[in-house]
């Protein structure tokens, strides 16, 4: 970001106090604490949301804090303070049931918007995990409520971000309903393709940094009916995989395939080939299968 910079410590005070929220401690629970800031306009360019046209963008500034692959970014059941949007790096946001089955409900990546659960509540009913090594910006509630009334246009855009990512889990759960289970990984795969097309990534060729089981979670389907697909997408040339690395060779394809065609079993193809030929040696059209090829079938 442009006008993002590292601060010295003898600065937070003088810029907490511009900024209307207090300094983060490692006893508040952040896993790595940085020095490098936002400002406003910043945060509504990472947002792809228009910036107060009367802001000069230093109105308040917002710290970034990187977090390590497998760390948590909040938890379920924590106290609600802050939003998170993505900078950079990998997430899940995940469900925890009584027993300790995780369902995941998203792929957060950058320009994303975390934390929404939270407001109905005051606690958070999700909890995020980052799955690369990640740097999140924290937008504290309290700023952003201040900045709301200061700037109507900008309330207005973050509650059209909000929007957005109700939009894109009612889109979810669509899918889940009514597509099938090859439908759903292909969708999965060219919708991520697209994500990372927006963010001026390959949309072609990329890692998957979620595992298949995680995949399966979020698409209510098992491991193995995710790596089953995939091979069957990978022998049809629909795509390539190669561990985590996924190549989109026929998009199209991919975004319009509404069910694979089942494959016979293999007894039944081997007892229709022995029909026929059986037929053809009936005609004297192979005089030595009866002698010499059948016996190897059996």
């Amino acid at each position: 970001m442009s006008s993002s910079s590292s601060i010295d410590a003898s600065d937070l005070s003088a810029i907490n106090q511009h900024a209307s929220f207090p300094v983060l401690s490692n006893e508040a629970g952040w896993r790595c604490q940085g020095n490098l800031w936002s400002n406003l306009r910043d945060v509504c360019d990472l947002l792809k949301i228009p910036s107060p046209s009367c802001s000069s963008g230093e109105d308040a500034l917002f710290q970034h804090v990187r977090y390590k692959a497998g760390q948590r970014i909040h938890t379920i059941g924590q106290v609600f303070e802050n939003l998170y949007i993505v900078n950079s790096g990998f997430l899940k946001a995940v469900l925890i049931d009584e027993y300790g089955n995780e369902q995941v409900l998203s792929f957060p990546m950058k320009g994303d918007l975390l934390g929404i659960d939270g407001i109905y509540t005051q606690r958070h009913a999700s909890e995020a995990v980052a799955l690369s090594d990640c740097d999140i910006i924290l937008v504290p509630y309290k700023t952003f409520s201040a900045l709301g009334r200061t700037y109507a246009e900008l309330e207005q855009a973050m509650f059209s971000v909000m929007s957005r990512e109700l939009v894109r889990e009612q889109m979810m759960i669509s899918m889940l309903s009514t597509l099938s289970a090859e439908a759903k990984v292909a969708r999965f795969l060219t919708n991520l393709g697209e994500r990372f097309s927006q963010l001026g990534y390959s949309g072609k060729v990329f890692n998957l940094r979620m595992t298949r089981h995680e995949i399966g979670s979020y698409l209510g389907l098992t491991l193995e009916t995710v790596s089953r697909t995939l091979s069957a997408f990978n022998e049809l040339g629909l795509i390539t995989v190669d561990q985590r690395q996924i190549g989109i060779i026929d998009p199209l394809s991919l975004k319009t395939l509404r069910r694979l065609s089942p494959a016979k079993p293999r007894s039944k193809v081997t007892k229709t080939m022995s029909e026929t030929v059986s037929a053809l040696v009936g005609k004297n059209l192979l005089p030595q299968w009866h002698n010499d090829v059948a016996p190897a079938l059996n």
